[in-house]
């Protein structure tokens, strides 16, 4: 099963593309769209559309993952951040993918088994879960992939509880 997790934003928008083969889970990509702070809004969305879309026709994901937007103190600072994710969703819709949405803290736990864990904590386990040489950059790249590795725990335990099976 390949996963796709997003981390939306207008100015980058990061990704992490993992894949599920049994208990192992397999790095295939990692990166960011990104966007000059120059384009129009309109403009922006449509490029992080697009280039998501091709990133769809690329791995050809089952599923879909994100993190819940959350706001500490400024709502209008998460418009953009919602305007993203929505053309992500977008794509996601018109390609028929599942979706999933995550909580920061599911994200941490899953990954790190502390959902109070910091950046760094986070990025050294996707590093090792991963078995990659080095942390991916940009930083969102590798919340994407924190992402998706959450899902790719998640995954197997949600589809029994939308099918209404006990463990």
């Amino acid at each position: 099963m390949r996963i796709i997790g997003i981390d939306p934003g207008t100015a980058i928008t990061g990704y992490g593309v993992v894949e599920k083969r049994g208990d192992r889970i397999l790095f295939l990509d990692c990166g960011a769209i990104t966007t000059p702070s120059t384009m129009e809004p309109p403009d922006r969305l449509k490029l992080i559309y697009e280039e998501f879309n091709k990133l769809i026709d690329q791995y050809e994901p089952q599923h879909a993952a994100t993190e819940r937007l959350f706001f500490n103190n400024n709502v209008t600072t998460g418009i953009p951040v919602g305007r993203a994710l929505g053309v992500i969703l977008l794509a996601i819709a018109q390609r028929g993918l599942t979706w999933t949405e995550y909580t920061p803290t599911q994200v941490k736990s899953a990954v790190v088994g502390n959902g109070r864990a910091d950046k760094k904590q986070v990025q050294f386990m996707v590093t090792r879960l991963l078995t990659l040489a080095e942390t991916p950059k940009p930083d969102d790249a590798a919340d994407a992939l924190a992402i998706a590795i959450c899902h790719s725990h998640s995954v197997k335990l949600a589809t029994a509880i939308k099918r209404g099976v006990r463990g």
